[in-house]
């Protein structure tokens, strides 16, 4: 697979949601949807819409926008040998931000709604006063109905609010809209556990943050995460469990991060790795200063675990000068 450019970001959007393995989500620090499905889980649109899919626990409609900024990256697991990664499309605070509604709010019919059969449901904007997703709940059910309405204008997390519970007991689709597209997850709320497949979370101590992603997920200063895209990871199957080193998927997602990384990163991975085939001890090597550089190290380091097996006695110098076990992931 040949690098990315910015022009390329529709034919990516667009294979990426045609493709089981990868998931996506939209949504802030402590409240999120995410879109997931099986590979042989029939899809309930028609086809020719490509930047929409849908199944019956979820559906995704993505919205280009020419201000679009692609942002590949790479952080530690907490596992040993592992790294996660994904690519955040960003857009411009001034055209990025949602209505950062800071209390329930009825907002009628869904006109906007991905099937036709839920145009009709109303939709309550949940008041979660993120800066770049309205988190929403969709419903028909007329008990659920008039208890939000019971509580509109009052904020969802404030107490003596009636709200979270009511939906917790209803299940009600959960909508999340973002200027670059809304995700509906229609399986019902998980109470004990994360259902497989499209779900959602709200956590309000996180919420209360403020932030719109965590502080491993680098967004460019002025500029709002609105879509996120996880490609399959080359050690891990699309449900999450350990698989065989996948060296496609592996290559497929470096071509992404060359073409729309942080340039100190790849320039930091890049230089790790010439180092070591280069044969410098590790004792020779100076890292680099800043947090995303040693990152940068740590991840080229466990990749090289799996692109060049066969270097064992050099290797293990480097993971024991560089990467411990004993290592926090996120230093």
């Amino acid at each position: 697979m040949t690098a990315a450019t910015n022009s390329d970001i529709p034919g990516v959007v667009q294979r990426y949601l045609r493709e089981p393995s990868a998931s996506w989500s939209i949504g802030s620090f402590g409240a999120i949807a995410e879109f997931h499905r099986d590979a042989g889980e029939p899809l309930a649109l028609d086809a020719s819409d490509r930047l929409t899919v849908a199944t019956a626990r979820g559906a995704i409609r993505t919205i280009l926008h020419d201000k679009i900024i692609p942002v590949a990256y790479e952080t530690l697991s907490g596992r040993p040998e592992r790294w996660q990664h994904g690519v955040v499309f960003c857009l411009p605070l001034s055209c990025g931000t949602g209505n950062v509604r800071p209390v329930i709010t009825e907002l009628g019919p869904d006109r906007d709604a991905i099937h036709e059969r839920d145009k009709g449901a109303i939709l309550f904007d949940m008041g979660l006063s993120a800066r770049n997703v309205d988190f929403c709940v969709r419903t028909e059910d007329e008990a659920l109905i008039a208890s939000l309405r019971g509580d509109v204008g009052r904020s969802l997390l404030a107490p003596g609010s009636r709200a979270m519970a009511a939906i917790v007991e209803a299940s009600p689709h959960r909508v999340a809209i973002s200027r670059l597209g809304r995700i509906e997850v229609y399986q019902a709320i998980g109470r004990e556990k994360t259902p497989e497949g499209p779900h959602t979370h709200v956590l309000p101590k996180l919420l209360k943050s403020g932030r719109t992603h965590s502080a491993n997920v680098p967004v460019r200063q002025g500029y709002l995460p609105c879509l996120s895209l996880y490609p399959a990871n080359p050690l891990a199957r699309a449900g999450g469990d350990d698989a065989s080193f996948d060296a496609r998927t592996h290559a497929e997602f470096q071509a992404l991060l060359a073409a729309w990384g942080r340039s100190l990163y790849c320039r930091e991975k890049q230089r790790a790795l010439a180092a070591f085939r280069s044969g410098i001890a590790p004792v020779r090597y100076a890292p680099h200063g800043s947090r995303l550089g040693r990152t940068a190290l740590r991840i080229a380091l466990r990749q090289l675990r799996f692109v060049t097996p066969d270097n064992d006695s050099p290797f293990n110098s480097w993971i024991n000068r560089f990467d411990r076990p004993t290592m926090p992931a996120g230093e």
